[in-house]
């Protein structure tokens, strides 16, 4: 299950020259402040979410966001991202990670060979971030997220070469330009709307340093599932329209870095298997597929595109499909990297 040729990236040891207990480090962000007086660790930039209710009413959280209470569920309502905000969200992000890395066979795919500053782009909970972090001690890290993760994800632990920093990816990043080695960013198709996507990606490549790597993986809507799962993509697709997201947008990150000026864009297409017939890695996807659909549940009856109880019924027989049935369902996930020239 190779997604490219060659050797795996991401799990590599980490690196000999890595400063030791007596070599503190000082850890920078190119072109942001960073608080250093947070006890989390350096660089933490705390962000406050509003707790989950049920009903439906807008909450404010420490710092003037507001928020979307959904039968539980607590959606940004700033932005135009589909998915919630909450540490529900957040636990299926972190499984997801384990998840992709099974997949890749590692953390990143790019040749990146020792970079010095390392910037993960919608970092979510921060997992990747950390475990690049470990894989590359003398680097410096930063995670960038619009609610970027309040403690190092479980199994893990906050390093002084990484800082989060909270920011919008659909407005200008805080960062210099040319300030990172690696600049990676992937599964933001629930997040950033159609017309945003060439921008995002010109202002990833902004901070990318000549002779540096930029990296995009994507995913899209399970499919050759039961109808029910279809209905269950119609939905989805439905209520992300209404925020201009195309749920199939993966399919074009290669053309966006070629649109972007990059030149040698390598572009991976593989369907992963969706269900037990698809062993551990076919099983965490139907687990990911379902909790992403219970995660767009609360959206899809709020804006009466179906009832309660024809969506649990639709999930039902999914669930059922991945458990006991013998089609072929699959999930594409699609990667592209490439080298910033000079």
């Amino acid at each position: 299950m190779k997604w490219f040729s060659g050797q795996r990236h991401g799990d590599e040891s980490p690196a000999d020259d890595a400063p030791g207990p007596s070599q503190p480090r000082k850890l920078y962000v190119p072109g942001a402040p960073v608080d250093e007086s947070l006890e989390e660790g350096p660089g933490f930039v705390l962000l406050g979410g509003a707790q989950p209710s049920a009903g439906t009413k807008v909450l404010m959280d420490d710092v003037g966001h507001g928020y979307i209470a959904l039968d539980g569920r607590s959606y940004r309502a700033d932005i135009p991202d589909i998915l919630p905000k909450d540490e529900r969200e957040a636990r299926r992000l972190d499984f997801q990670h384990h998840l992709i890395r099974q997949l890749m066979q590692g953390n990143y795919a790019a040749p990146v060979m020792q970079p010095a500053s390392i910037l993960d782009a919608g970092c979510g909970p921060g997992r990747w971030t950390m475990e690049v972090a470990a894989l590359f001690p003398a680097a410096n890290v930063v995670g960038f997220d619009i609610l970027p993760p309040l403690a190092a994800p479980a199994g893990t632990k906050m390093t002084d070469n990484v800082a989060f920093v909270a920011g919008d990816l659909l407005q200008p990043m805080p960062f210099a330009g040319a300030a990172f080695d690696f600049v990676h960013m992937r599964l933001l198709f629930t997040a950033i709307p159609a017309a945003s996507w060439p921008a995002v990606v010109r202002e990833l490549l902004r901070v990318t340093r000549p002779g540096g790597w930029l990296e995009l993986m994507e995913s899209g809507l399970p499919r050759n599932g039961p109808p029910e799962m279809e209905t269950l993509n119609r939905w989805a697709r439905e209520v992300a329209a209404h925020r201009g997201i195309d749920l199939d947008i993966g399919a074009r990150i290669g053309a966006f870095l070629r649109a972007a000026g990059i030149v040698n864009v390598a572009f991976h297409e593989f369907d992963a298997p969706v269900g037990r017939i698809g062993g551990r890695s076919g099983q965490m996807n139907a687990a990911d597929a379902v909790a992403f659909y219970e995660s767009l549940r609360p959206l899809i009856l709020a804006e009466g595109v179906t009832s309660s109880q024809t969506f649990d019924q639709a999930l039902a027989a999914v669930r059922a499909d991945a458990e006991y049935g013998s089609r072929p369902c699959v999930r594409p996930f699609y990667l592209a990297y490439a080298q910033r020239g000079s």
